[in-house]
């Protein structure tokens, strides 16, 4: 076995395909390794992060966390210093709207079932790409971050556009909000003011409402909540987390080149995902 082979992991929740997909790849590219093949987005991204392959193929709808949000998952937690960030495409089955958003962000995308002519193209793209990441280690080490900050902003742009849109004739803005004080009784509910809201964090079934005088719980999903908030005095930081942008007090780089933030009124620093990192881009 060659252990200069490029690698990849396959991400699919349905065994058939992914077996699919597996034979065909050994067909299309006989030199790539398919060091994992997982069925869940979780997994996908443990897999990858211990396993650091030269290639992703993730399912954009899985069980769980979908192969999209796996992909911004990484994009966070990859360490650049160690290893370029593997070339990604989506598997998907053919939606002329979700095929067109992959095209207008340039992320490439595999078609199921798998049609070998697409997937030849799909290799001729990943194997470029890999090309290139090769020619800019060589050419400067400070080029390694320049396709993981391209792809983290693809990333948002696709999520932004495969999002369910919202009917926004006649959404309100919020002005309070119906929460739960965290350890009270469930039958008790109190208004809070959108304006008294440091930051709204998405956690398990609920939303957390963070405020100087406390924190209560929401059971609004995030994605409903993000419509019917001010664009202008809330900015989204992470997928999970959206914040007061005028309670915002410092923003801090560590080595690894990661956002955290301290909003006044709040100990609790809050991290950045390189999706939402263009919003600092001073720094």
């Amino acid at each position: 076995m060659n252990p200069a082979a490029p690698t990849a992991l396959i991400a699919e929740d349905e065994p058939l395909l992914a077996a699919a997909l597996q034979h065909e790849l050994a067909k299309a590219w006989p030199e790539l390794r398919v060091v994992a093949t997982v069925g869940d987005g979780a997994s996908a991204v443990r897999e990858a992060l211990r396993l650091a392959p030269d290639v992703l193929l993730l399912d954009i709808r899985m069980p769980g966390m979908s192969g999209l949000d796996a992909a911004a998952e990484l994009a966070d937690a990859w360490d650049l210093a160690a290893k370029p960030f593997p070339a990604l495409a989506f598997v998907t089955a053919y939606d002329q709207y979700a095929v067109q958003a992959f095209e207008a962000q340039a992320l490439d995308y595999v078609l199921k079932p798998v049609q070998p002519a697409r997937l030849q193209k799909s290799v001729q793209k990943l194997r470029r790409a890999l090309d290139q990441q090769a020619q800019a280690a060589i050419n400067s080490e400070a080029n390694k971050s320049n396709p993981l900050q391209a792809t983290a902003e693809q990333l948002r742009q696709l999520l932004a556009a495969l999002e369910p849109a919202a009917p926004t004739a006649a959404l309100p803005v919020l002005r309070q909000l119906p929460v739960s004080p965290a350890g009270a009784a469930g039958n008790t509910i109190r208004m809070v003011p959108v304006s008294e809201v440091l930051f709204l964090q998405a956690a398990d079934k609920y939303v957390r409402v963070v405020t100087a005088s406390g924190e209560h719980l929401l059971r609004t999903p995030l994605k409903d909540l993000l419509p019917q908030l001010d664009a202008d005095a809330f900015w989204q930081i992470h997928r999970a987390t959206v914040v007061r942008a005028d309670a915002i007090d410092t923003v801090q780089r560590d080595e690894a080149g990661k956002l955290q933030l301290h909003l006044r009124g709040c100990a609790e620093p809050l991290a950045v995902s390189r999706l939402y990192a263009h919003r600092f881009k001073a720094m």
